[in-house]
């Protein structure tokens, strides 16, 4: 049966491109491989700003951001780390350009005790260069390292230990997280299975949390 996302190879078929690490290369495929491609892509967004704007204000079945907000409270922004290993996203970064509005939301509500944590779990640390380029300059030169920063599951300081669920699995989570009045997390969406609610209890986490569901 034909699919117009699979492909078989033949002796005259051109080289594929396929993901190593973070580089796209050039691969010779033997006869008969079935190379099978993705659906194409959604038609982009004629204006992002405008959407992530829209969808700061509409949330799902919540209230918008700045209902929330009150001079002098204590803020914490996760973001999502590069825990896939693909090309770098275009400049901007979607993550650069949806903390710009968040930041902005957050100055004109008269807050200001703002701390970013990249939620990287126990993957590696994110390089000083790597994220300058997630979140651009401006935001980089103002808040790293002091206010922006990666999360350290194995600093026991830097972690706060919640207690068990039900199951009991132990529930760890980063410091700066649970003191915070207001958790914002910047998620990164790149398959199905990726972001909402669960990218707390895993990017913030520590060993004895992610050991229970990694």
């Amino acid at each position: 049966m034909n699919h117009p996302c699979v492909v078989t190879i033949h002796h005259r078929s051109a080289p594929r491109i396929l993901f190593s690490g973070d580089r796209l290369i050039e691969v010779d495929l033997p006869s008969g491989t079935r190379v099978v491609y993705p659906q194409p892509p959604l038609s982009p967004l004629k204006d992002v700003e405008a959407a992530i704007r829209y969808a700061i204000h509409h949330p799902f079945e919540s209230e918008p951001l700045y209902a929330r907000l009150r001079p002098g409270m204590k803020v914490c922004i996760a973001i999502d780390d590069i825990s896939l290993p693909l090309p770098p996203m275009r400049r901007p970064d979607i993550r650069e350009q949806v903390l710009t509005i968040v930041l902005e939301l957050l100055a004109d509500h008269g807050v200001d005790d703002i701390t970013m944590v990249i939620a990287n779990s126990l993957h590696r640390r994110m390089t000083a260069a790597e994220v300058r380029r997630m979140v651009g300059r401006r935001i980089f030169e103002a808040f790293w390292p002091k206010r922006l920063y990666n999360h350290d599951a194995e600093d026991p300081d830097g972690m706060v230990y919640l207690g068990t669920t039900d199951e009991g699995d132990e529930i760890e989570l980063n410091r700066a997280a649970v003191e915070s009045d207001l958790l914002i997390y910047v998620n990164l969406n790149l398959v199905p299975m990726d972001g909402g609610h669960k990218s707390v209890a895993v990017g913030l986490c520590g060993y004895r949390s992610l050991r229970s569901h990694h």
